[in-house]
């Protein structure tokens, strides 16, 4: 049986619609909103490709969780070994008679991208970089990032380090969720550890203080890689994520990010369409004390709409369920599904469930239903 719910504010975005595809100059892209776990845009997006310093977020994510563990803390301090040292590309200029503390290395790698301070974490925490790198790798598959292998802590061109957009996505979004009493290091703009490098002490998010909500994380340049950014900004209660990578320039990346971002809170809605417990739509129900259940959504139904879609009309959605449904009917029980149908868009269906109990109906009822049906069998002979 099929019941069908009119409601025109409806909407949702399930699938890109073509008027709002978005089309990105980056290698490969990923784009998600996190507040409704959409994924708005994807390029090339499980590729494993060379992450550049965007693959330091890996090595802030095992400092994190031995920061969690308690096996270190932040003014846990640690050595510097001339390997460390004698790292090239972007540094916090660390010396062998250095003892930085935890929280300086967290400086220093998100703000000033330091080399140098990504081997003293894995050195301090493995022994050596090269066992780091293998355990970065084993916790990366586990958390689902199975396009990733890391042979280095920060990034350094190697043969076989490589990550695709998707897994630093997951990673971007993890280290927002599982470590907020960290993440706000991402939105620091400078860090000149014991004032020795002024020309690297400023974030070079390109994003940070352009008022688009930009909180994150990192950015990474190899000439294997061009410019890229893992990038997450909050607007309005809505946060998204966005990874880029292949730009040609400093430029190009700023340009491209700033447009992606603006694109992604601009385009979409967030709308509370449905609140958990109202009823959308009734089941009939066979054997039960009362005639009919209703069908709610268990939680406040909230989706993401394509703004160019709001003035569209036509919009539907139905309450589909088999019935007549047998008591008993237990309250949460999942009866039937709202499917949610926008044009040029995937159909969206989210479950409903029984308003309350319906125990099965007493001797009258199963008489009443009784002689119903011997009346049925009269009538047809």
């Amino acid at each position: 049986m099929l019941k069908r719910l009119l409601h025109s504010a409806l909407i949702v975005l399930a699938g890109l619609a073509p008027a709002a595809a978005y089309e990105t100059k980056a290698r490969a892209a990923w784009v998600y909103d996190l507040t409704t776990q959409t994924v708005l845009l994807e390029k090339d997006a499980d590729v494993p490709l060379p992450p550049a310093s965007m693959s330091k977020l890996m090595t802030l994510n095992m400092l994190f969780e031995a920061l969690r563990a308690g096996t270190v803390s932040m003014d846990t301090q640690f050595s510097v070994s001339t390997r460390a040292k004698e790292m090239g590309g972007s540094t916090m200029f660390l010396n062998e008679m250095d003892r930085p503390t935890v929280e300086d290395l967290i400086h220093g790698i998100i703000i000033n991208s330091g080399n140098d301070a990504c081997v003293v974490v894995a050195e301090g925490l493995a022994g050596s970089e090269e066992t780091f790198a293998q355990k970065m790798t084993e916790r990366a598959q586990t958390l689902g990032m199975t396009n990733s292998t890391f042979k280095n802590s920060s990034g350094w061109p190697a043969e076989g380090h490589r990550m695709s957009l998707h897994d630093l996505g997951l990673l971007a979004t993890r280290l927002i969720t599982e470590f907020p009493e960290y993440y706000p290091y991402f939105g620091m703009t400078g860090f000149n550890y014991q004032d020795r490098a002024p020309s690297n002490a400023n974030n070079r998010n390109p994003l940070l203080g352009l008022g688009v909500g930009a909180d994150g994380l990192k950015t990474g340049h190899t000439q294997e890689a061009g410019y890229g950014l893992v990038g997450s900004a909050e607007q309005n209660g809505r946060r998204i994520v966005f990874v880029i990578s292949g730009l040609a320039s400093e430029a190009e990346r700023r340009q491209e990010a700033e447009a992606l971002t603006n694109w992604a809170f601009r385009q979409f809605v967030l709308r509370t369409l449905a609140t958990g417990g109202t009823r959308l739509a009734e089941a009939e129900v066979h054997m039960g004390a009362e005639e009919t259940v209703g069908l709610v959504v268990e939680q406040d139904l909230r989706l993401l709409l394509p703004a160019l879609a709001l003035s569209q009309e036509g919009i539907k959605a139905e309450a589909v369920y088999h019935g007549p449904v047998a008591a008993p009917i237990a309250a949460g029980q999942v009866l039937g599904e709202l499917v949610l149908d926008l044009p040029e868009m995937e159909d969206v269906r989210v479950p409903l469930v029984a308003e309350a109990d319906v125990p099965v109906g007493g001797f009258g009822k199963h008489l009443s239903v009784a002689a119903g049906a011997l009346m049925a069998r009269v009538s047809g002979s």
